[in-house]
């Protein structure tokens, strides 16, 4: 399978050029290869087969990366592959003379439910592996805790934090007291060294 993909991002250039290369190709019609290919709107058949190199190779680009991505915001390249499919299909089915119109709103859908599943997902891995709150641990905590007799009727734990809360702030005035006498003796020392003094 990895061959195949291999192969044919190696001949992605020559895919997109491919028509120059069917002889014929600049009337409404051509026979390649027993299937017979038309116009479909375009001023020629050269012109149609440009145009669908131009979807055709993004679109089985974008699928490979798709499949072999390992990166957590894999899921919104769908995004990108939903639009040139769905520009494809305008192209084939479509026989206005307007082409990449609609397509936007047959994406709205898409986008409403990937890009919401996408930016939660980061929210979590954020949580996680940046912030490190691991949502499993807490709960696997909580649940500790209530099999230890805790509730949150009790408030055995409200008392406890408390004190912990009091005994931190207690440190941080003690470290805010000693810094501002930290700061304070620098001053002192600055000012007898500038006028010579010694107490």
């Amino acid at each position: 399978m990895e061959s195949i993909m291999v192969f044919f991002v190696a001949i992605s250039p020559f895919l997109y050029k491919l028509y120059e290369y069917i002889p014929g190709a600049t009337g409404d019609s051509v026979s390649f290869l027993g299937i017979t290919i038309t116009s479909h709107g375009f001023a020629d058949v050269s012109t149609f087969i440009w145009f669908m190199m131009g979807k055709i190779v993004p679109l089985y680009l974008l699928i490979f990366w798709f499949l072999t991505v390992k990166n957590w915001w894999y899921h919104i390249i769908l995004i990108p592959i939903a639009m040139y499919a769905f520009q494809i299909f305008e192209v084939l089915y479509n026989y206005d003379n307007d082409i990449d119109t609609e397509n936007l709103l047959w994406l709205l859908p898409i986008c409403i439910i990937i890009i919401p599943f996408v930016y939660f997902l980061r929210i979590k891995l954020y949580d996680k592996y940046v912030l490190g709150i691991d949502l499993e641990a807490i709960e696997a905590e909580l649940d500790e805790l209530k099999a230890k007799g805790y509730s949150s009727e009790k408030t055995d734990l409200s008392s406890e934090f408390k004190d912990v809360a009091n005994q931190k702030e207690i440190s941080d005035k003690n470290i805010s007291t000693g810094t501002l006498e930290n700061f304070l003796k620098n001053i002192q020392d600055r000012i007898q060294g500038w006028l010579h003094l010694k107490f």
